[in-house]
């Protein structure tokens, strides 16, 4: 077993990632849907942070049906398979973007409808996550709504091992499953262990580490007001959360 750098987490873990997360996504994308029920998309495009691999843009594209989409993912793996999705698909190729960068680097238009962050925003350093809601307060529309979940921890402290998910693709089955420690004042570290089985053998089995930052919905209160901005809670199991004008 080996322990990835942060820098290569996802060059390590992007093909797990793809076949986990579809199952979570089946109970998080009608959330998604109901966070974003009634938005008016006419006043400019909605951006998805960190799409990955495109369960996100799917749920967003289906949301929304007359959104134009702009699907920032930086990591090229994830982007791929992003890529393939959308190519595969001729409604999602019509009106989805695929930008390949970070959100702050990304080139946006004057005005967004609407952003979505999902099990993303903990990636941002604090003054990368303040520079965000900056961006926020100068292109959100004065209806707009960003959608982001919050999840725990929201303090850097120890999480036991939990299950990711599982998947079984012909003859192998894939498992993944996290655990967190304290980093400093303001982060975890997540160890993600995946492991790959065929015939009861245990073919891959590695876990890769990622730094999140963590913070409570006050601390979140706090920095949007600073930018205009309010926090509004809207799916506790989710951990859904509105932003808005």
């Amino acid at each position: 077993m080996r322990e990835t750098a942060p820098q290569d987490f996802y060059d390590r873990t992007a093909e797990y990632v793809s076949v986990l997360l579809p199952a979570a996504w089946q109970a998080l994308g009608p959330a998604l849907t109901r966070a974003l029920d009634g938005l008016d998309t006419s006043g400019g495009p909605v951006v998805d942070v960190g799409a990955g691999t495109g369960e996100s843009t799917a749920a967003v594209a289906g949301a929304l049906p007359a959104a134009e989409i702009l699907a920032v993912e930086p990591h090229p793996a994830l982007r791929t398979a992003l890529l393939t999705r959308l190519s595969a698909d001729t409604g999602l190729a019509a009106r989805v973007t695929v930008l390949d960068s970070d959100v702050l680097s990304a080139e946006l238009p004057e005005h967004l409808s609407g952003l979505v962050a999902m099990n993303v925003v903990g990636h941002l350093t604090p003054k990368d996550r303040r520079a965000l809601w900056e961006l926020l307060g100068r292109k959100l529309t004065a209806d707009g709504r960003a959608v982001l979940n919050l999840y725990p921890p929201t303090r850097p402290e120890h999480v036991p091992s939990v299950p990711m998910g599982e998947a079984t693709l012909g003859r192998r089955r894939y498992t993944g499953s996290a655990t967190a420690e304290p980093a400093g004042e303001d982060a975890v570290t997540w160890h993600m262990t995946y492991r790959v089985e065929q015939d009861g053998r245990t073919l891959t089995e590695f876990t890769a580490s990622d730094r999140w930052y963590v913070f409570t919905p006050e601390q979140l209160s706090a920095e949007l007001a600073g930018s205009g901005l309010r926090l509004t809670p809207v799916d506790g199991d989710h951990g859904l959360h509105l932003i808005t004008r």
